[in-house]
């Protein structure tokens, strides 16, 4: 007969043995790979002879497979639920459904943006307390050299997707009256220092009194499937690497990357 439990501070009633499957589940998922039943038992916290019934019928769902060598691990059932969920995943619709936690919580503008056919397109924009003097806004882009947004795209993005764009802005500044002396070598140097630090700042660029920081956003193959930019007054955002702006950011699009499927290296 199967048992039911009550969750704490719930009205449903969950079926036990499908939490227990679900914890089997889970720790598979975790492990570096196969497990003797001996160390899955220890993981959930059961009897060896009281996990193998559960063992046999998801080896009967394909859920979970033994190897030759009596291991257990997730099977190919498990491998097909497990991309269905990703190719449901849909990145711009994740982070517009937690944006505005993020907006509220550091009271800063917030947007979203994707590499469009002119390059960093705006997507999306959650505006803040503060009122901020600064041109964001949904259809319009963010430059590539002069931005954090555009550098983090630069610095994630394959070079042949966004070559052309990039080549296309060098040719705009060098026919531009405020033009000034670009180091090829030093921004593709900073280009690398962005990649290695998983986000990119800027402080009173391009608009003075104005400054960001910009994070990526992966989905589960590693591609940067957006980039979201904390935006706010000078006085008010604190650039640091261990300050509230970074660090929120950074815990944002970790956690929405993860959500997605990312796992980095």
């Amino acid at each position: 007969m199967t048992e039911t439990v009550r969750q704490p501070g719930k009205a449903q009633r969950g079926i036990r043995s499908l939490d227990t499957a679900g914890a089997i589940l889970r720790v598979m998922a975790e492990a570096a790979g196969p497990m003797k039943l001996r160390d899955l038992a220890e993981a959930i916290e059961v009897a060896p002879a009281q996990l193998h019934p559960y063992l046999v019928s998801l080896r009967a769902m394909r859920m979970v497979e033994q190897t030759e060598t009596g291991q257990y691990g997730l099977g190919p059932f498990a491998l097909e639920v497990g991309l269905s969920r990703l190719r449901a995943q849909d990145a711009y619709h994740e982070a517009l459904l937690r944006i505005s936690a993020l907006a509220e919580e550091t009271r800063l503008m917030v947007a979203l943006s994707v590499w469009g056919l002119h390059g960093v397109t705006i997507v999306h924009v959650r505006e803040s307390i503060a009122r901020i003097h600064a041109n964001v806004r949904v259809g319009g882009g963010f430059g590539l050299t002069t931005t954090a947004t555009g550098r983090l795209f630069l610095a994630f993005m394959q070079e042949a997707a966004t070559e052309r764009q990039f080549q296309r802005e060098m040719d705009e500044r060098a026919t531009s009256e405020l033009d000034f002396d670009f180091d090829a070598e030093g921004f593709h140097a900073e280009i690398a220092r962005i990649h290695a630090q998983g986000y990119e700042t800027t402080l009173d660029l391009p608009i003075p009194g104005i400054s960001a920081v910009a994070a990526p956003v992966f989905d589960y193959s590693g591609t940067m499937k957006l980039a979201v930019t904390l935006i706010g007054p000078t006085r008010q955002i604190d650039l640091s690497a261990d300050g509230p702006a970074v660090r929120d950011t950074l815990a944002f699009t970790r956690q929405l990357s993860a959500d997605l499927g990312y796992r980095p290296e």
